[in-house]
């Protein structure tokens, strides 16, 4: 079917062979440049890495993991774990780091392609017997911004991301342009119900692409409910779309024992940091002077608006069956509103939630939906017909100059320093260029693999650490970035027979933050936990800093780790730093009902009955909350404190013996 055809039954669009043609450069050169800007800038990310972990347990037979025993969502989009674990499968004894390498960057210009392509669609009624150059100006904007280039590969989410909102926003432009055709509903054929069926259930995948995203997807449904005609199709619509989302939530109830994946609940999604949201916009602005594109941008909007035709939405009556609200919302105008709207709203979230560590990343999913309608814009060549020839050529003239301002706007951000001599300081924003930061700490260009990261502070220590330590210990990063300190762990009983003694190995637990790159270089049998929560279901359930790194606003104390493994927690085994009467306090914070029960809903072992059970109390262990201090936690659950270890002062002489 030509590109231009109806997606549904009707009539095909008769581009100009010279439109056809411009578009199709304007593809195939910005997919060329975002590919090449991509690539010159590829790295993995240590958040990237830690999906390739849950991968990684995937693939031995432990689940959806992070770590052996203990079920938790430590990635936010669960569509890309899957993805990945899919690569792995079939790319077979492929490096896992460069499975997802390609998997993000195809899918990154997979979506540049799929959004140009859903813009030319767009503007196709408009340019009906009229010859006009479509030329790239918003996507040229997206992929000039750094960051844009940066996480085109990162092993995170973003390239999915992409992919998905792109060719969301191409269907969603064929469904509002299908009942232009005014056919009778029913001759409408089989195929417009099997597209209704496919844009509702990319609609619904949303949620599982990243939890936020539901607010496009849901309101893509919305829509489509709405203009639908009777309610078998609504029907059709609503298990298209809510099927697959509806059944994983229960499994990531039962599972998993949380309403959404433990990230949601380790960077506390429902708080508002609104200050540091508008640190956030100003830090991903002043680099680029991105209010400069958009001035422009919206220059060329207005002019496309005064020389679009008619054609571009046909004010006649509904066809047969179809109320003035449906052709209303089933329409081009709308589907445009749908996605800035659905920009604004992510750009609003984002800066409620005070934005990201790192720099630009989470603002370039509202920044690629406000640049959907202009991702390519046509240059209408004078034919004399709604215009004169002469203003027709006035308004080409300033559509190309402007478009040519952008074009050097473009040039001039590609290659910006972006955040200069912050890039790699961690400074009161918290903010950081991320690629730029490891690329300095571990002294590759590209660090793209695991073993690369063994250059980053500490790394190689920890190896050597557990090496060292085969009757098992908790490992605590030191003052030091060469060594570790060690808190053994109980040693095995003594009338152990020697053969077993021999062959014994005891249990590892490292407490960091960097969890990706900790978590690719220990084996599957090392537990690996942070302080902010990702992979740590304690210090995911304790309340968010008010004033901490935004992303790191969690922050639980390690004497918790100590508390909670078969590790000794008296002097002289543990570290000065920490204090025995807490470790004492956190064991006995433990014993809580509440935290038991939470801790048993991913550490029990999984049957029928413990599913039913989390799936019942998924509200209630998402909710659950407790205190990173152990005597307040103890307070809060009404437990009884233990004794100090140490009597306090009174002044009084010692009694006894």
């Amino acid at each position: 079917m030509p590109l231009f055809s109806w997606a549904k039954r009707g009539p095909a669009f008769p581009y100009d062979i010279t439109t056809r043609v411009s578009l199709w450069l304007s593809v195939l050169v910005t997919a060329a440049l975002f590919s090449y800007g991509a690539w010159q800038r590829r790295w993995i990310a240590d958040d990237g890495l830690i999906v390739l972990r849950t991968v990684r347990n995937l693939l031995a037979g432990n689940g959806p993991v992070f770590n052996q025993g203990e079920r938790v969502e430590s990635n936010t989009s669960t569509l890309w774990t899957y993805l990945n674990y899919l690569g792995a499968v079939i790319g077979g004894p492929t490096q896992l780091e460069y499975v997802t390498l390609w998997l993000a960057l195809v899918l990154s210009v997979a979506g540049v392609i799929f959004l140009m392509l859903g813009t030319g669609r767009l503007y196709a009624p408009s340019l009906l017997g009229r010859r006009a150059l479509l030329l790239p100006a918003g996507v040229l904007v997206y992929i000039a911004v750094p960051p844009a280039r940066d996480f085109a590969t990162s092993g995170l989410e973003n390239g999915l991301v992409l992919a998905y909102l792109g060719l969301l926003w191409w269907l969603m432009v064929c469904w509002s342009q299908a009942l232009r055709g005014h056919q009778d509903p029913s001759q409408r054929n089989a195929a417009s119900w099997l597209f209704d069926a496919a844009v509702a259930f990319l609609a619904g995948l949303s949620v599982l692409v990243r939890p936020e995203l539901a607010l496009i997807g849901g309101l893509a449904l919305v829509m489509m409910l709405v203009a639908a005609r009777g309610w078998r199709r609504r029907m059709v619509i609503v298990a298209a779309g809510g099927l697959l989302p509806v059944a994983y939530q229960i499994f990531r109830m039962g599972y998993y024992g949380l309403l959404f994946p433990q990230t949601a609940l380790a960077k506390d999604a429902s708080g508002d940091k609104w200050t540091q949201g508008w640190v956030y916009l100003t830090n991903f602005d002043e680099p680029y002077l991105l209010w400069v594109p958009a001035l422009l941008l919206a220059l060329l909007a207005l002019i496309l608006m005064i020389t679009r035709s008619r054609a571009w939405w046909i004010r006649r009556a509904a066809p047969y069956g179809y109320s003035r609200l449906a052709r209303m919302v089933q329409s081009p105008p709308a589907v445009v509103m749908f996605i800035v709207f659905s920009g604004l709203l992510q750009a609003v979230y984002w800066i409620r939630q005070g934005g990201d560590f790192m720099h630009g990343r989470v603002l370039l999913t509202p920044m690629f939906c406000l640049l959907a309608p202009v991702a390519v814009i046509p240059v209408l060549l004078p034919d004399g017909e709604k215009f004169s020839r002469g203003v027709g050529y006035q308004l080409a003239g300033v559509t190309s100059v402007l478009w040519l301002a952008v074009v050097g706007w473009s040039l001039w951000a590609a290659n910006s320093p972006g955040m200069g001599s912050d890039a790699t300081r961690v400074t009161y924003t918290g903010i950081v260029d991320e690629r730029r930061f490891y690329s300095q700490a571990t002294g590759h260009a590209h660090p793209l693999t695991a073993a690369d990261y063994l250059d980053y502070p500490r790394m190689r220590a920890v190896v050597a650490a557990l090496e060292n330590t085969p009757d098992g210990a908790l490992l605590l990063p030191s003052g030091n970035y060469d060594q570790w300190d060690v808190v053994p762990a109980i040693p095995p009983p003594p009338d152990m027979p020697a053969d077993q003694r021999k062959a014994y190995v005891g249990p590892h637990t490292v407490f960091f933050t960097n969890l990706g790159m900790l978590g690719m270089n220990v084996g599957l049998d090392v537990r690996v936990i942070d302080q902010i929560g990702l992979a740590n279901p304690l210090a995911a359930h304790t309340a968010r800093l008010q004033d901490g790194r935004i992303g790191h606003d969690k922050n639980l104390f390690p004497d918790w780790a100590v508390a909670e493994g078969p590790f000794l927690k008296t002097p002289p085994y543990i570290p000065p730093y920490l204090d025995r009467d807490w470790i004492a306090q956190a064991e006995a914070a433990l014993d809580c009902p509440a935290t038991e029960s939470m801790l048993t809903s991913i550490r029990a072992p999984l049957g029928p009955r413990r599913f039913l059970s989390n799936v019942l109390h998924a509200y209630e262990f998402t909710s659950y909350r407790i205190d990173r201090v152990p005597m307040y936690d103890l307070i809060r659950c009404g437990l009884e404190i233990p004794p100090p270890s140490v009597p306090a002062y009174t002044g009084l002489p010692a009694t006894g013996p």
